[in-house]
Formats: structure tokens, C-alpha cells, sequence
């Protein structure tokens, strides 16, 4: 009898303990890691949340410091953006561009929603930075806020994007 219990007990333990939440393959850092259907689906919301957010600031003028629909600067831009999702980024683009996981130039592992980050002073330290809104092949189109045309789409094909790239950031 005593047996026959244990073995009850053990077959209800095993039975109603199953786990029902999904099993998460991914880890943080990692960008190769595997993930689950509805994480990647929920990222790739977010990010196109973010990018019609940033989109929707196209035409807005450069302003240093800037934060609103007044003038934006290029990190004034993103902090704005993912600020609006619950993202909070540090407020400039160098120390923007030490949070989340570096992809450095990896161009072919770039997706919506990442950051890309230029250096395109002769300081030698990270100084720009725009959200990828596209990714074709070896092109990435980002937005991000111009000193001289205020918010606008740009391409790492253009000469003086190509050559400033240094870095991108996954965050989501």
C-alpha cells in the first residue's frame, strides 16, 4: 500500500508539473541565438513601432539638444523614439553606442530597429547615430537627424555614410 501511494504521488507530481510557457531559446547578448516565434514577432512590432514613431519626425529641423518636434538632434532622435516605447537610451550617441550587443560592422546581421553609429569627426570617438528602418543586401537605410536637412532617410551607400560607418547596436 505504502508503495502504491508513492507511486500515486509520483505520477500526480509528474503529470501537473509540466511547464505551459514556452521554452526561451534565446540569449540575451547572443544574436545568433534561436528565439521563439512570438519574441521575434514581438520585436519586429516594436521595431516597425519605432520606426513609424521616427518616421512620423521626418522634416523636423536639426537642433542641438534638441528632444521634440521643435528640432531634434541625432541622439535627441533615438532617445526620443524608443523613449516613447518605454526604451530608455542614454541621452548622447557615445554612450547610446555602449549599451545593447554590438554587431559592429556586420552589415548582413542588421536588422529594423537597430542603431547605427558613425564617427564623422576627426576625434576619433562615435559622435552620430540613426535607427535602421531597412536592410538590403549590404544597404542599410536609416533614419536620424542631419545638421543640415534636420530628420531624413539616409543610405550606408552614400560615400559619406559608407566611410563613417563603425558600429551597430541591437538593443531590441
Amino acid at each position: 500500500m505504502k508503495y502504491f501511494l508513492l507511486l500515486l504521488l509520483l505520477a500526480c507530481f509528474f503529470t501537473s508539473c509540466k511547464s505551459t510557457s514556452p521554452i526561451i531559446t534565446s540569449k540575451k547578448g547572443d544574436p545568433t541565438a534561436k528565439s521563439t516565434r512570438s519574441e521575434k514577432r514581438k520585436t519586429n512590432q516594436l521595431a516597425e513601432q519605432l520606426i513609424n514613431t521616427a518616421t512620423e519626425n521626418i522634416g523636423v529641423k536639426y537642433k542641438y539638444g534638441g528632444i521634440t518636434k521643435s528640432g531634434f538632434d541625432c541622439s535627441g532622435l533615438t532617445y526620443t523614439v524608443f523613449n516613447s516605447e518605454k526604451i530608455l537610451l542614454p541621452r548622447n550617441s557615445f554612450e547610446q553606442s555602449k549599451i545593447g550587443v554590438v554587431l559592429n560592422q556586420k552589415r548582413e546581421q542588421a536588422q529594423k530597429g537597430d542603431l547605427v553609429f558613425f564617427k564623422t569627426n576627426k576625434n576619433k570617438q562615435i559622435n552620430h547615430v540613426g535607427i535602421v528602418i531597412e536592410v538590403n543586401g549590404d544597404e542599410i537605410k536609416f533614419i536620424h537627424s542631419s545638421t543640415s536637412k534636420g530628420v531624413i532617410i539616409s543610405s550606408t551607400k552614400e560615400p559619406y555614410y559608407k566611410n563613417t560607418l563603425v558600429q551597430i547596436n541591437r538593443i531590441l
